[in-house]
């Protein structure tokens, strides 16, 4: 299975001019033949605490149709960040596009402490299924909580995946982090991050894969757009620089 972290520079709250970005790098990802892709937090809109009640929307507007679209014409699970409203709930998501199938949705369970008065917790935990892999999504601060990383290894997951906005001043932390819990539960470990500026943040790039033994197998710049792609039959890497 090929399975890819893309890397993206966000425009502030622009929805319609990020999905222009997504497709862009799907459709290259969608050139070497990746089975999944996983974009980072929030990556629709930007990490944007402030902007987040304004642009969200119900999991299954139709403004993210093109998703499933792009879903089932390349045969490829494609999982992008928003925000999402859920009754009187503000939620940070991740919203899952498979091939033939339903979208699905996974919010954020565990918040940072500057997003407590602003954001809803998310309930449930999420794993997907494709190829025989079982795939575990985080959000960002979920990893920072071991109770989350030991739920996805009793379930028999073999990849985790954190969809994340990692500052310059906070990305070594979560890069031991999550080298950690890919040796301590032998599953491959991908993070998937943005470049340049959002949310105030100065924002590190590096998105990243390990091995099941906590090496780390391949990582981006700080700076550009790109995409990390993982064959987990081999643990063979490749790096696309999007222009």
């Amino acid at each position: 299975m090929k399975i890819a972290a893309a890397q993206i520079n966000p425009i502030k709250g622009d929805i319609l001019k990020n999905i222009e970005k997504h497709k862009i790098i799907i459709k290259e990802a969608a050139t070497e033949n990746v089975d999944m892709i996983i974009f980072p937090e929030l990556s629709i809109t930007g990490y944007e605490p402030e902007l987040a009640e304004k642009l969200s929307i119900d999991y299954e507007d139709q403004v993210l149709d093109v998703f499933q679209k792009m879903a089932d014409g390349h045969t490829m699970s494609i999982v992008i960040g928003m925000p999402t409203k859920s009754g009187d709930q503000l939620l940070i998501s991740s919203i899952i596009f498979e091939p033939g199938k339903k979208r699905g949705v996974y919010s954020k369970r565990h918040l940072f402490p500057t997003e407590i008065n602003i954001f809803s917790s998310g309930e449930s935990f999420c794993q997907l299924e494709l190829l025989q892999n079982k795939i575990s999504l985080a959000i960002c601060y979920d990893l920072s909580d071991p109770a989350h990383s030991q739920e996805a290894y009793h379930t028999r997951a073999t990849i985790y995946t954190a969809s994340v906005l990692n500052s310059v001043n906070g990305i070594d932390d979560d890069i031991i982090k999550l080298s950690s819990i890919a040796e301590k539960f032998h599953m491959h470990v991908l993070m998937a991050n943005f470049v340049g500026e959002s949310g105030g943040y100065e924002c590190a790039g590096k998105s990243s894969i390990w091995s099941k033994t906590g090496s780390l197998l391949g990582q981006l710049n700080g700076e550009d757009e790109g995409i990390l792609i993982l064959d987990t039959d081999n643990d063979r890497i490749e790096k696309i620089h999007i222009n």
